[in-house]
């Protein structure tokens, strides 16, 4: 289970990179402003200072999942500080996958990419450190 746990929570931290240079790095290029459902290029030149804030929100939340990674595979696999980051940064990445649901159904399908590994990775993460 530590595997599956350690694997999820990558992937979870690996989405929310892929989050950040979309949000920080490419927010103005007509291909990412789209994907997000921003309407203008001027739209998107008005909102890249919101954009570059989440996207560092979402780079802070990945590096929280990553150390927590290295400190379960560099210690005891019982350790409680790395389970701790792991379940820490994949909660928030699911709590703002909810937040992102809670604006519209129409938002579905962002919020389940965002939140459906964080969710799995919280889940096998409280089993792998149980037992």
């Amino acid at each position: 289970m530590t595997t599956v746990a350690l694997v999820l929570a990558a992937l979870a931290g690996a989405l929310h990179v892929f989050f950040f240079v979309l949000e920080s790095l490419r927010w103005t290029q007509p291909a990412t402003w789209k994907t997000f459902g921003v309407a203008s290029q001027a739209d998107a030149e008005t909102t890249a200072p919101l954009a570059y804030n989440q996207g560092f929100y979402n780079l802070f939340l990945a590096v929280g999942t990553l150390v927590g990674i290295v400190v379960v595979i560099v210690s005891d696999t019982r350790d409680v500080v790395g389970w701790t980051l792991i379940v820490f940064a994949c909660g928030s990445m699911l709590a703002a996958a909810l937040v992102l649901l809670s604006t519209g159904l129409d938002r579905a399908r962002a919020a389940s990419i965002q939140g459906l590994p964080a969710l799995l990775a919280v889940a096998t993460a409280l089993l792998a450190a149980n037992t």
